[in-house]
């Protein structure tokens, strides 16, 4: 059964390979608790396990275990989807999913890298379009500069990065063709010192690896194959770790919730910014505003007069 259920989200509903990942570490998790004995499922005992105390018991022990509730809300998640395609299948009679309280999650603001610093951070690269990165630079320092660059210009995804091809790339018009999420393609503009780097970093990968075809991935590894999702993540904590004005977490999503930051501090519009970040709903591109508001309040409340008086009315 479960393998079934993964492949008909995986096929059919076209969830995202890590997405799936989280979905089957979820369910074998589950069927883990319900049958600590172990040994191989039959189908009819994973649709057994699918009961009201037996998900609820499985929330207690994930939360006593430590789990965060964002994580048990994921796994739930996990469970409601595989509980209702049962039901659609005539295998459950409802889902009982549904009956579970779900552990409320703290909302954390985004986390995001100030203006300043990444501007001080691409100046020391001299990542400009001029050359000078390119021609000084070895081949795996320039293309990890690069992908800092690409990954804060156009906001997109990890799997995004790691998935994007070389004819993604319209120098004519200036814009990335992206894969996102549930295959769905969307354009994203870049600007003209970026284009001119991207240039230049495609003339250095015809040159690295003469034998690599046009159309094959945009980034490479230092040999020459396609990167993979994980190396994004080792190239952003790579190059920020230790460097001045970049604290708390470093990813490319933290890179992500800083365009979409400074793109809102700078006037751009929630939908315009939904349409960059290949977002489904307007709602999640609003959490930005929250990011946006904390910055206008500390710019108020240090240059209003009254700030320096304590609160105290003075007549």
């Amino acid at each position: 059964m479960l393998e079934e259920f993964l492949q008909y989200i995986s096929v059919e509903r076209r969830y995202s390979p890590r997405t799936c990942a989280i979905y089957r570490e979820a369910l074998e998790a589950f069927f883990g608790y319900a049958y600590p004995e172990g040994g191989e499922l039959t189908s009819r005992q994973q649709i057994d396990a699918m009961t009201f105390s037996t998900i609820r018991g499985f929330v207690a022990f994930s939360m006593d275990a430590g789990l965060s509730p964002r994580t048990v809300n994921l796994r739930l998640s996990a469970l409601s989807s595989c509980c209702s395609w049962l039901v659609r299948r005539s295998l459950l009679q409802s889902n009982p999913v549904r009956r579970i309280a779900r552990p409320k999650e703290s909302h954390r603001l985004p986390e995001f890298y100030s203006e300043l610093s990444l501007e001080h951070f691409f100046d020391s690269k001299g990542l400009d379009g001029s050359g000078r990165a390119c021609s000084e630079m070895s081949f795996h320092d320039y293309r990890n500069g690069v992908m800092m660059l690409v990954l804060y210009a156009t906001g997109m995804r990890r799997s995004e990065i790691a998935g994007l091809c070389r004819n993604d790339f319209d120098s004519g018009r200036g814009v990335f063709t992206v894969l996102g999420k549930g295959d769905k393609m969307r354009e994203i503009p870049v600007p003209a010192s970026v284009c001119k780097e991207i240039l230049l970093y495609l003339k250095r990968i015809r040159k690295e690896f003469p034998e690599v075809s046009d159309d094959g991935r945009f980034f490479l590894t230092d040999s020459g194959q396609p990167i993979y999702p994980e190396l994004v993540n080792e190239t952003v904590h790579e190059e920020l770790d230790g460097v001045e004005g970049f604290t708390g977490r470093k990813s490319p999503h933290v890179l992500r919730h800083s365009l979409a930051t400074h793109l809102l501090n700078h006037g751009a519009d929630l939908n315009s910014i939904k349409e960059i970040l290949g977002h489904s709903s307007l709602a999640a591109t609003q959490v930005y505003t929250h990011n946006s508001f904390e910055q206008l309040k500390d710019t108020y409340l240090t240059a209003h007069p009254r700030a320096k008086k304590g609160g105290n009315n003075e007549n």
